[in-house]
């Protein structure tokens, strides 16, 4: 599907009333129970509610700000406090009437508990309003199961994941999309479509790439010769000379709202010349601004800035950050390659290879470092996995472990039995793969990635997970030591964070955010018993220091079995700003810590208490 144009104000092959198909009441009251379910779980594991024990067993309740409304549900208890609710059995009562579920109403009525400003709330409702549609548009296709899935290829797995970041609740809020733009751009939508190319002016705008790389050369790769000389007839066409310009691509959604009008004066002045469409078709992706090759899926990832408020923040590219990214990503594939413990676990990362940045000097000069109109006009090239692959090997987004169908059944699980390892071992594998590197990466070089479901890739082979690739590295990487040399063009990467948080990197990103889902999935399904998969966490860790014993005084420093660690919140982050609810500048002074979690591998630790 190309970009709707303002001729075609809905996707060509939909009427306007076609396109809100999926709202119907029956879909928007699964939705809206779907999301209730969540909020109450992780607002009560995040402590901004307070869920009573109700005589009956496993029974809870809550009651709204004003004491008015409750709320009755069922639930189990599992390590790091996850609330496993199931969603059935969620009641709402008002005096002795029950009322319908309705996630808009529960946000107004714990919007005091919740912390939302007066400014922040009717923002938070309309990204809630966008989750619910989202999930109404899921559940009105056809899915395949988690087993169906678990065997698919490498995209059906990709646009096929349905629940987004497990720990936020609005976490589709993609405002900036119209109904047709949701259906053309969505990644759960998988439409194809072909990116707009732009020229800019190599006087406003930066190229930089990695190791062995030019812009000519790049470009030959990733266009067909019929094209490059298309684009250069458009220059030559008007009077210009295409040895003057970058080529690169946009989102059509960035070109049609944003650049087309916002950047109008360098339209005009044809320092920015629009080239067209291009003629490969991509498909978005899971972080919703980056985009896989299809038609030649060897070919780099393309990753474009969306002035799209989503998740917490405004989904641009900064062109300053450009500059450094191909030179960072390069440091870090050189440190890995030379690692025996990387290699011996065989983690990669996708390098980003090369990036162009567009100065819009007026804006510059009007703003501040970081602020969102720095980030309207960038764009990157990120390495394809495919070519890396094995013959019987397959890839999967990490995030599908967490991926639960229709009927209650598990990615994960569907994995395990496809293995025919047991549940244990096949963990152990996985976890060799992917707990691994993340550990040497804190203790061998004070390095943390951000690596959560979405920017990690498995490698599968006859279901077991064979090594993992991580992903979006320039913006996500940081080396946390005062004293690491780093060549010039990667200190950017170099954080300040007091030492008592060095650790949340692990205990948040990894255990918080993605284990304490994974595991209560799995028992649930009598899979893999949450004893169990923490003690293999526990012997994995175990087995990283054992092999390590030069690093037995960072092992004690940054003791990873201590009893207990900071809780820290990441809807709380959101539900106090939802434009920019963390300074990249400095990630860690924007931490919302909240209490503790009881370390679920503290009583496996290696070592006498």
């Amino acid at each position: 599907m190309s970009a709707a144009t303002p001729e075609t104000p809905v996707a060509p092959h939909q009427a306007a009333q076609d396109a809100v198909a999926h709202l119907t009441p029956e879909l928007w009251a699964r939705a809206n129970r779907a999301l209730v379910r969540k909020a109450l779980a992780e607002f009560t594991h995040e402590r901004l509610l307070t869920p009573e024990p109700l005589a009956d067993a496993d029974r809870y309740a809550v009651r709204s700000d004003d004491a008015a409304t409750t709320y009755r549900f069922t639930a189990r208890r599992h390590a790091l406090d996850h609330w496993q609710i199931d969603p059935e059995s969620i009641t709402r009562h008002r005096g002795d009437a029950e009322l319908p579920l309705d996630a808009l109403d529960f946000i107004t009525e714990f919007h005091t508990s919740l912390g939302l400003s007066p400014a922040v709330l009717p923002v938070y409702l309309e990204e809630i309003s966008s989750t619910l549609s989202g999930t109404a548009y899921k559940l009105a296709g056809k899915a395949a199961t988690a087993a169906e899935l678990a065997t698919a290829g490498f995209q059906a797995v990709e646009t096929g994941m349905t629940e987004g970041h497990p720990c936020f609740v609005a976490n589709n809020g993609r405002l900036g999309f119209g109904i047709h733009e949701y259906h053309a751009y969505a990644p759960e939508a998988a439409a194809p479509l072909t990116l707009i190319w732009l020229a800019a002016h190599r006087d406003h705008s930066t190229f930089t790439a990695g190791a062995d790389l030019d812009y000519a050369t790049l470009i030959e790769a990733e266009l067909p010769a019929a094209t490059r000389a298309r684009f250069a007839a458009t220059l030559t066409d008007l009077g210009l000379d295409p040895d003057a310009y970058y080529f690169f691509p946009t989102h059509p959604w960035q070109w049609w709202n944003k650049l087309s009008v916002t950047f109008a004066a360098e339209v005009a002045q044809r320092r920015l010349v629009c080239l067209g469409p291009g003629d490969e078709q991509y498909l978005a992706q899971q972080s919703i601004r980056t985009f896989f090759n299809t038609t030649s899926p060897e070919k780099h990832y393309v990753k474009t800035a969306l002035s799209v408020l989503n998740m917490g923040f405004m989904r641009g590219l900064s062109a300053s950050y450009m500059e450094a990214t191909p030179a960072i990503n390069d440091w870090l594939a050189r440190l890995i390659d030379a690692d025996d413990t990387f290699r011996a676990a065989r983690f990669s990362i996708i390098r980003e290879r090369a990036a162009v940045g567009y100065h819009h000097r007026q804006y510059e000069a009007a703003t501040e470092k970081g602020s969102p109109y720095r980030k309207m006009l960038a764009a990157l090239w990120r390495e394809s996995p495919v070519p890396t692959l094995a013959p019987g090997q397959r890839l999967a987004t990490m995030a599908s472990l967490l991926h639960v169908d229709r009927d209650g059944n598990s990615f994960a699980a569907a994995l395990i039995a496809e293995s025919g390892l047991a549940p244990e071992a096949w963990l152990r594998r996985y976890l060799d793969g992917y707990l691994t590197p993340v550990l040497h990466a804190f203790y061998s070089y004070d390095l943390v990635f951000m690596p959560h479901g979405e920017n990690a890739i498995l490698v599968v082979e006859d279901g077991a997970v064979a090594r993992v690739i991580f992903k979006d590295i320039a913006e996500e990487i940081a080396v946390m030591s005062a004293d690491a040399v780093l060549p010039p063009a990667v200190e950017r990467i170099r954080a300040d964070v007091p030492e008592d948080k060095k650790l949340l990197s692990v205990f948040t990103d990894v255990f918080d955010c993605f284990f304490r889902f994974l595991s209560a999935t799995l028992a649930d399904l009598g899979v893999l018993d949450e004893d169990t998969f923490w003690r293999t966490v526990a012997a994995t860790i175990g087995d990283y220091q054992a092999a390590h014993p030069h690093l037995a005084d960072k092992f004690a420093e940054y003791d990873i079995f201590v009893p207990e660690f900071a809780l820290s919140c990441l809807n709380r982050l959101q539900l106090r700003n939802n434009e920019q609810m963390v300074d990249l500048q400095d990630p860690a002074g924007a931490l919302q810590l909240i209490g503790t979690l009881r370390n679920p591998i503290a009583p496996y630790a290696p070592y006498a208490p």
